[in-house]
């Protein structure tokens, strides 16, 4: 159901199969537009440093792993009726700060990797804050996202993953390029 394939098992038709599919893939067509044009505001700064183009996919794709983990656990304990108002408190908070945690962890990693590999230390600072920005949004994302899914009687564990993927694309490319675009004067 993550993947938004609703009850679809081995025996479903390709008709069926596609008829459950394609709704999803359409919201998703429409939200990676969005991500796209995000990017399309910053043409100008890709074209000065190309770097920016080569380091894009890793944010976006950390902050969507790290969304999809947190979703995946507030899915099944939404699933399973272990979350009330306390809980889900809790669970916010936490998730809040494994993605910082997590956050902090793979921004030093990633921002060393960036800098050597660039021969750039102010690219491997700007990617790191970047990353921790996005896995910070991740973590929000992955329970705010299932909760207001539940809350508004849509099943969460069809319609979570296209939104949480889609915030954690956009919000880690305009971090990051809005961070490179101030950080060395390309606007």
């Amino acid at each position: 159901r993550l993947a938004g394939v609703g009850d679809e098992d081995i025996s479903t038709s390709v008709t069926d199969a596609v008829r459950s599919r394609a709704t999803w893939l359409l919201v998703n067509l429409g939200t990676a537009t969005l991500a796209s044009l995000v990017i399309g505001l910053f043409d100008a700064t890709i074209e000065q440093m190309v770097a920016l183009a080569v380091l894009m996919p890793v944010v976006a794709s950390m902050g969507g792993v790290a969304g999809t983990q947190t979703m995946t656990v507030t899915v099944r304990a939404i699933s399973q009726k272990e979350l009330d108002r306390l809980n889900a408190r809790r669970l916010i908070r936490r998730e809040l700060l494994v993605g910082l945690t997590n956050g902090v962890i793979f921004a030093t990693l990633l921002g060393i990797i960036t800098a050597l590999r660039f021969e750039n230390v102010a690219l491997g600072v700007v990617i790191g804050m970047a990353m921790v920005i996005n896995m910070i949004v991740a973590g929000g994302c992955g329970i705010l996202i299932p909760l207001a899914l539940d809350k508004l009687k849509i099943d969460p564990a069809v319609a979570s993953s296209t939104f949480v993927m889609t915030l954690t694309d956009v919000i880690g490319f305009f971090a990051f390029l809005t961070l490179a675009g101030w950080w060395f004067g390309l606007f």
